[in-house]
C-alpha cells in the first residue's frame, strides 16, 4: 500500500512512511508536517470521517461538487486517505499490516484507548521494533490526569498561557489561533525526528509521548523563569513588553504601528527619527532600567510624536535607520505583503488554496505535490 516510489526524492524526508491515526489538529499537524517533508503519509479515518471536514463554514468545493470545510484541508495537505472500522477484524487487520511497514506510527486518541484494539506501541511493536510511535494527548501517557481528553482552549487555561494574555485589567484571553494544539504537533515533529535518528544508531523505534500541556508549558520560556526566580507570577502586560520600554503599539495619523526598540542604541535612533533628541540627556530614559520605571510617561512622549506621522512614511524611515517596527497587519494583507509573497508561504494546489510549512532548504524541496485527500479515495 505503500507507495513505489518517494513522492519527491529531493524532499528531505522522502521514501519515510507515516502511518497517521489522528483527526481534528494537533495529531494532523504533526502528520501534514511530515508529509510537506516528502514523507508518504496514510491518514486512516473512520467511516464517519475526521470531524474537521464537516467544521465549517468556510467551505471548500472540489470539482466534482464535494464540499469540506476549509479547517479540515489546514491540516491534512499532501497524505492518502484510508477507512478503517476498528470494529471491524479486516479492516484492523489491515491497519496492523500497514503498521508493521511503517517507520512511524501517529496516534491522537485518549490515553488506553487504541490498546484494545491492539494498536497501542507494546502491541505494534512486537511485529515492528523499528517503529517509531508517537503519542499526542492533552496530558500525557502518566500522571493522574493521563486518561482525560485535552483540549486546546483548556489547555491554554491551564498552562498559563492565558493569564500571561490579555488587558493588565481585561478578562484573560485565549490566543487567536489554537496554539496549544499547533505547538505540540511541531514538538512530535521535533521528537519523531530525534526518535529516527537514535533509531539509525540502535536500529530500534521507541514510544514519544507527547502531551499539550507539557508542550504549552515548555512554551512559557522567561515568563516561567520570571516565577522560577522571583517567587511572583509575571504580570498580563497586553502589548507592553516586560523587559523592554519603549515597545508596543502607537498611533499615528492613519492607524497603529508597532515599535520595538530593544536595545538602548535602537532606543537613541528612535528619539532622533521622532525629533525627541532632547530626551538623550534625561538620567531616567538613558538605560532600559530607567525606562521600565518611566514606561507610561515614556509611551505617552512617543505616542505623542507617533500620531504626527502617516503610517507608510514612519515604517520607511524605520528601515531605513534600522529601527524594528510594523505594520498590525489584517490576515489579508499579510498575503500581500511583499515579503510573504517573495517567499511564497501561500500555495495552491488543484485549486484548493494553503500555506505551506515554513522550511526552505539549500539541497532539499519541499514536497507540495497534491492536496487534502477526499475520506478514503486510496482504498
Amino acid at each position: 500500500m505503500w507507495l513505489d516510489s518517494p513522492r519527491n526524492p529531493k524532499a528531505p524526508l522522502a521514501g519515510l512512511k507515516v502511518l497517521e491515526l489522528a483527526r481534528v489538529l494537533a495529531g494532523p499537524w504533526a502528520g501534514q508536517i511530515l508529509a510537506d517533508l516528502g514523507a508518504d503519509v496514510i491518514k486512516i479515518e473512520s467511516p464517519e470521517g475526521d470531524g474537521t471536514r464537516q467544521w465549517g463554514p468556510p467551505w471548500i468545493e472540489r470539482e466534482n461538487g464535494e464540499r469540506e470545510a476549509a479547517y479540515y484541508h489546514a491540516a491534512n495537505r499532501g497524505k492518502r486517505s484510508i477507512v478503517a472500522d476498528f470494529r471491524n477484524e479486516e479492516d484492523l487487520a489491515r491497519v496492523r499490516e500497514l503498521a508493521a511497514s511503517a517507520d512511524v506510527a501517529l496516534e491522537n486518541f485518549k490515553t488506553g484507548k487504541l490498546a484494545k484494539f491492539g494498536l497501542d506501541y507494546d502491541s505494534l511493536a512486537k511485529a515492528n521494533p523499528a517503529l517509531v510511535y508517537c503519542s499526542i494527548t492533552g496530558f500525557g501517557q502518566t500522571g493522574p490526569r493521563a486518561r482525560e481528553a485535552g483540549y486546546d482552549f483548556v489547555i491554554q487555561a491551564m498552562s498559563g498561557f492565558m493569564a500571561l494574555t490579555g488587558e493588565p485589567q481585561g478578562q484573560p484571553m485565549k490566543m487567536g489561533i489554537s496554539i496549544s494544539d499547533l505547538v505540540c504537533g511541531l514538538y512530535a515533529v521535533i521528537g519523531i525526528q530525534a526518535a529516527l535518528a537514535m533509531r539509525e544508531r540502535t536500529g530500534r523505534g521507541q514510544h514519544v509521548d507527547m502531551s499539550l500541556l507539557d508542550c504549552s508549558v515548555g512554551l512559557l520560556a522567561s515568563q516561567a523563569m520570571h516565577l522560577l526566580t522571583t517567587g511572583e507570577n509575571p504580570p498580563r502586560m497586553g502589548n507592553e513588553h516586560a523587559q523592554v520600554s519603549a515597545y508596543g503599539v502607537f498611533p499615528v495619523a492613519d492607524g497603529e504601528v508597532v515599535l520595538a526598540p530593544a536595545n538602548d542604541g535602537l532606543f537613541r535612533k528612535l528619539l532622533s527619527l521622532l525629533g525627541r533628541e532632547d530626551l538623550l540627556g534625561e538620567e531616567k530614559f538613558a538605560t532600559n532600567e530607567g525606562r521600565l520605571a518611566n514606561r507610561e510617561e515614556l509611551d505617552a512622549i512617543i505616542a505623542a510624536e507617533t500620531r504626527k506621522w502617516q503610517l507608510d512614511e514612519l515604517l520607511a524611515d524605520c528601515v531605513e535607520d534600522g529601527i524594528p517596527a510594523g505594520r498590525v497587519n489584517p490576515i489579508d494583507a499579510v498575503f500581500e505583503e511583499a515579503q510573504v509573497q517573495s517567499r511564497a508561504m501561500r500555495i495552491d494546489l488543484e485549486g484548493i488554496p494553503g500555506v505551506r510549512s515554513p522550511f526552505t532548504f539549500s539541497e532539499a524541496e519541499l514536497a507540495l505535490d497534491h492536496p487534502s485527500p477526499r475520506k478514503g479515495e486510496h482504498g
